[in-house]
């Protein structure tokens, strides 16, 4: 078509009326072979409209023969009977935590997970009481599937809004600690649209840390936010065979929590 419409020669008027008519039926075939092209592309062809909204759109395929409750992946093993007591700083007051791996279970989507009782006080008084829902795939990434969580004030419930679970409402699970974290990879922890959207992505394998328990080396270091919340971030420290020994926010109020003692049951 650039030969027909490039050329400067003089031509009668029936033929340049002809050529015109031509080009223009060319036009029409040509959008029309885009568009097949377009639409009956490769299935894995990445790119396109099409493929993006497939891409963020998170519904992770849960198989239950695939998961089991013995979760010893080494940077978050949660064998029951073990206590995690950790103390820091939030805000003005001293926080505490103190996270215990129960023996009871939970079955969510078919999926029999441990439950952990995670209790955080400030000041010596308790602000927060969830009891989160963990298993582990048969690779090893450790799921997270979902929480209830109750908020307090001077020694009552205020608020159960981050309590979700995965398989309602559109929540799904997440990856809280995949089986084998590389460097620059980014995982989506949990998803309930519009209140629980974590993600993590590995910074180092080669961290270490000092914490009033010990110090570690080879430590897993991750940042760690959430698009709800963009002004807040922090980063986690996961010691091999311990779990999370500290954590410091990098963006938003200055906290750090480290990890104090560990009971074993």
């Amino acid at each position: 078509m650039e030969g027909v419409r490039g050329t400067h020669s003089p031509r009668p008027e029936a033929v340049r009326s002809m050529i015109d008519k031509r080009a223009v039926l060319l036009t029409i075939i040509g959008a029309a072979m885009m568009l097949v092209a377009g639409c009956g592309g490769s299935s894995g062809d990445t790119s396109g409209t099409s493929a993006k909204t497939k891409q963020e759109a998170y519904a992770p395929h849960i198989n239950p023969a695939d998961f089991t409750t013995k979760i010893d992946n080494k940077y978050f093993p949660l064998k029951p009977g073990t206590t995690f007591v950790y103390r820091g700083k939030a805000k003005d007051a001293t926080e505490g935590d103190i996270v215990n791996v129960t023996a009871d279970t939970r079955n969510i989507m078919g999926v029999d997970c441990v439950v952990v009782d995670d209790r955080v006080t400030e000041g010596g008084m308790l602000t927060e009481q969830t009891y989160d829902w963990y298993a582990q795939d048969e690779k090893g990434n450790v799921w997270y599937f979902g929480e209830d969580s109750k908020e307090y004030e001077n020694g009552k419930v205020k608020s159960t809004s981050g309590s979700w679970e995965a398989g309602k409402d559109g929540a799904e699970p997440g990856i809280i600690m995949p089986a084998s974290p590389k460097v620059g990879d980014s995982y989506r922890q949990e998803y309930y649209e519009g209140e629980a959207e974590d993600i993590a992505r590995a910074l180092k394998l080669n961290g270490s840390a000092k914490v009033p328990y010990g110090s570690f080396e080879n430590v897993l270091v991750t940042d760690e936010w959430t698009p709800l919340e963009p002004k807040i971030g922090e980063h986690k420290y996961y010691a091999p065979g311990v779990g999370n020994v500290l954590e410091v926010a990098v963006k938003g109020p200055q906290e750090r929590l480290e990890l104090v003692d560990v009971k074993h049951g």
